[in-house]
């Protein structure tokens, strides 16, 4: 039997009336009509990263009832749901009614899912955060930011030519890799920092990033402020470096550099508003934008886009944190909906005003607020999602019971990650995820109900919420541990590095797999992938975006680039 055959039947027995469906045609034209609109892949990570479309959002079922929480905070935002399409569109339909019991009440599925999106002649993007890296692919073009080569800039450094190497992403992916000699700058930081790692207006400046996004914008961001140094992003970023031959560093213990003195602090606001005025970045009045706040029929996202060491330093009540870099590199991992609002805080209106210019070049209607952080706004917060029932933890001596006699032990399944249940687990368990766990159980228990059942699980969270999905299915008598603790009650543990096989391990991106661990072919189709996405758009995917009529001057905004 199927997955989508197991998953089928509970939605079909539910006593809520049936989820109305639509077709990639009504979808196409909802996308364009400018409401609202969440168009959510209920499929697990690796399938979304497969192929999907453009606009969408992964919101998987493994977690989806947290997720579209945070994606999707308005309960009556328009929603559209899609999965694979198999069986009905029996998945899609399950999660449709999971959120209807959240109150969600303006929601639709697919019909036929991605597959039907591809039959009506739209393109299925493979990768994740589309938006951001199709746009640094335009931004490249039509900001004309200079770049330089991995060998160029390794010669550079081997003559000890003075320049200024600045890493713009994370600093957990600083510390995996990085450029010999980086200095950590995510850039959402650039505008404050950058002027005390310089020494004088003449020294070139240097932006990577791992592939080309981040570089590119990096580098945008600094001219936008008017930077006097020649600054160049780095061609195809540390997967260039290593393509050319050349060692990456490994472990950096390097931090981020301390803020800057009180001038340098001065004259970084200063350029950070009037980069802000000239790509007329609205700012709002407290009144204003508590206006947008109280508006029951508009989504308004509240971003705190400081560092996390600030943001758990005390903040706005309500706002979310998410450091500015990051934000614009993966828009759709913190915005669910299209047509949203979007106001851009911080506490010295030095990162704000960048990290809004580029969101509202990114297509979205972001705004600053006077005062910041200080403006004392009422940011609605709403209940926490309620997870279903609690399970019982299996606790140590419950489990050495359980390792002692085979014949009352559980069926266990493994709901990790697949490649953490591929590293080790526990002898006979079954790696499952939320989607098929039913079918799982079905298969680890031979069809009796009455058979106990071990939930391994990351956290409860997961844990509580495929139990969800046994329990309507039939099965009541449910455990839950985390892995560490079947480990320490001495369970034999076992390695399988091929199961479950990459054709089940939906949860795992394959496509981007290995790209930074020295598999220099899977950097070449990532950097193909990224310079490949402008020509896949749509006109009206295009259209999305906004880039300055004059962008090397950046006079003007216009709504869109020319397709």
């Amino acid at each position: 039997m199927s997955l989508t055959a197991e998953i089928s039947k509970p939605a079909a027995t539910a006593s809520t009336n049936p989820t109305p469906t639509l077709s990639a045609a009504t979808l196409h034209q909802w996308l364009q009509d400018g409401r609202e609109l969440a168009l959510l892949d209920i499929r697990e990570h690796g399938q979304y990263g497969e192929g999907h479309p453009f606009f969408a959002v992964h919101a998987g079922y493994s977690r989806l009832e947290t997720e579209v929480a945070r994606l999707v905070p308005r309960r009556a935002t328009r929603t559209v749901l899609f999965d694979d399409g198999e069986q009905g569109d029996a998945l899609a339909h399950l999660a449709a009614r999971r959120l209807a019991a959240l109150g969600y009440d303006d929601v639709s599925v697919l019909a036929g899912g991605a597959p039907a999106w591809a039959r009506a002649g739209h393109t299925l993007f493979k990768g994740v955060n589309l938006p951001s890296k199709t746009f640094g692919e335009i931004a490249e073009h039509a900001f004309g930011v200079p770049h330089i080569g991995a060998l160029e800039l390794a010669e550079r450094q081997r003559k000890g030519e003075p320049l200024v190497l600045l890493d713009g992403r994370t600093l957990e992916e600083h510390r995996k890799m990085t450029l010999p000699g980086a200095i950590p700058v995510p850039n959402g930081e650039l505008a404050l920092r950058w002027r005390a790692l310089v020494p004088d207006a003449t020294t070139p400046i240097v932006v990577h990033c791992a592939g080309r996004t981040r570089s590119i914008v990096g580098a945008q961001i600094l001219r936008d402020l008017g930077v006097p140094n020649p600054v160049l992003a780095l061609e195809n970023g540390t997967q260039g470096w290593a393509l050319a031959g050349l060692q990456l560093e490994r472990g950096s213990a390097r931090t981020l550099p301390a803020p800057p003195d009180a001038a340098q602090r001065q004259a970084a606001r200063e350029d950070a508003a009037a980069a802000a005025h000239r790509a007329n970045v609205p700012v709002l009045t407290a009144a204003e934008a508590q206006g947008w706040l109280d508006d029951g029929t508009r989504t308004t996202f509240v971003f705190d886009v400081r560092t996390a060491e600030e943001f758990a330093a005390g903040g706005l009540h309500g706002a979310r944190h998410a450091p500015g870099g990051q934000l614009l590199q993966a828009t759709d991992l913190q915005i669910g909906v299209r047509h949203a609002r979007v106001l851009v805080l911080d506490d010295d209106g030095t990162r704000a005003p960048v990290v809004a210019l580029w969101l509202r070049r990114l297509g979205l209607d972001a705004a600053l607020v006077e005062d910041g952080l200080a403006s004392d706004l009422r940011v609605p917060v709403r209940a926490p999602v309620q997870l279903p029932p609690a399970l019982t933890a299996a606790d140590a001596e419950v489990l050495s019971a359980w390792r002692d006699d085979a014949d009352t032990a559980p069926a266990v399944l493994d709901l990790r990650p697949s490649q953490a249940y591929r590293a080790q687990h526990a002898h006979g368990a079954l790696w499952s995820i939320r989607p098929r766990v039913v079918a799982d159980a079905r298969e680890a228990t031979g069809g009796d109900q009455q058979h106990p059942v071990l939930l391994v699980a990351p956290d409860e969270t997961a844990a509580r919420l495929a139990a969800q999905d046994l329990r309507e299915a039939g099965w009541q008598h449910l455990w839950w541990a985390r892995a560490e603790a079947i480990a320490s009650a001495g369970w034999a543990q076992q390695a399988t590095p091929a199961s479950p096989p990459d054709a089940e391990a939906i949860d795992y991106l394959l496509f981007v797999h290995d790209r930074h661990d020295g598999n220099l072919d899977a950097a070449r189709r990532y950097l193909d992938w990224e310079l490949g996405l402008i020509a896949q758009c749509a006109p009206e995917e295009l259209a999305s975006f906004r880039v300055p009529a004059d962008a090397n001057t950046g006079s003007h905004e216009k709504t869109h680039i020319d397709s």
